[in-house]
Parts: C-alpha cells; sequence; structure tokens
C-alpha cells in the first residue's frame, strides 16, 4: 500500500512538475518576442512567432467606437524597426496568465506602454500558442489599447 500511495505522489508531482515546465517555456517565448520588440531586432521576434502569425489589434475610432483591425506581420515588423533611435519605448507586462492544452496555450498579459519614459497607454494581450517541433511559437495575438481605466 505504501508502494501505491509514492507511486501516485510521484506521478502526481512529475505531471505538475512537466505542466510548471511548459508554462515557463511559454512565457519564455513571449519575453522573447518583447526582447526582439525592444531591441527592435525582428530577427529575434521571427525566433518566437509561426510563419502564419496572426496580429489584430481592439482600439476606439475617434468617435469613441470600437473596432477590430488586423494587421499584416511584415508590416509591423517594418514599423517597429523603423522607429527611430530617438524615440524610447516600453512595453511593460504586469502579469502572465497561461493555460494549456496539450500543444495549445493561452496567455493573457495585462500592459503598460511607455514612450520616452511617459505614460502612453494600457491594456491586455492574449497570445495563442502551437507547439510546433518541441518550440512554443506564437500563432495569434490581440491586444486592447486605452487610455483610461489603466490603474
Amino acid at each position: 500500500m505504501k508502494y501505491a500511495i509514492n507511486l501516485l505522489f510521484i506521478i502526481a508531482f512529475s505531471t505538475t512538475f512537466a505542466q510548471e515546465n511548459e508554462r515557463v517555456a511559454v512565457q519564455k517565448t513571449i519575453e522573447t518576442f518583447f526582447d526582439g520588440f525592444h531591441k527592435q531586432d525582428s530577427t529575434i521576434i521571427k525566433q518566437s512567432v509561426s510563419d502564419t502569425i496572426v496580429l489584430q489589434t481592439i482600439a476606439r475610432d475617434k468617435k469613441g467606437e470600437a473596432y477590430v483591425r488586423k494587421d499584416k506581420f511584415h508590416d509591423f515588423l517594418k514599423s517597429i524597426v523603423g522607429i527611430p533611435e530617438t524615440t524610447k519605448f516600453k512595453e511593460k507586462i504586469l502579469s502572465y496568465n497561461i493555460q494549456m492544452d496539450g500543444t495549445m496555450a493561452h496567455a493573457w498579459t495585462p500592459y503598460e506602454f511607455w514612450i520616452n519614459g511617459e505614460f502612453h497607454h494600457c491594456g491586455v494581450n492574449s497570445f495563442q500558442l502551437f507547439k510546433d517541433s518541441g518550440d512554443w511559437k506564437i500563432i495569434y495575438l490581440i491586444d486592447t489599447r486605452r487610455k483610461e481605466g489603466c490603474d
């Protein structure tokens, strides 16, 4: 009986440990994305995403109406690399809420965006990731952007 209880404990512990390792790997993929983002290095960003990544943003127009905009990944990279060196920007991730099922993961990451040391906006990123040949890749990213309710 003692052997069975020990075996059950080992299996439960190893499963929990494996899931935590996968969560760490998902977070590392997102951190790599932002490392490239902040360094304006498209090569680093590309390491963290799939070739078929979908990018979208939810925002408000001048009338205050919500809309969803789809962006081309190539245009996104061009805009990041094209930011002048004199402009300092930082997307500060406030927390990670990662959920997983096998080779799929979802990460919910509230953030603040700063330009030249001044608060610009806040929101949340929603990442969908796929474990492709042993590596987690971002396949979908949608974010919100707002200036109010950022406490």
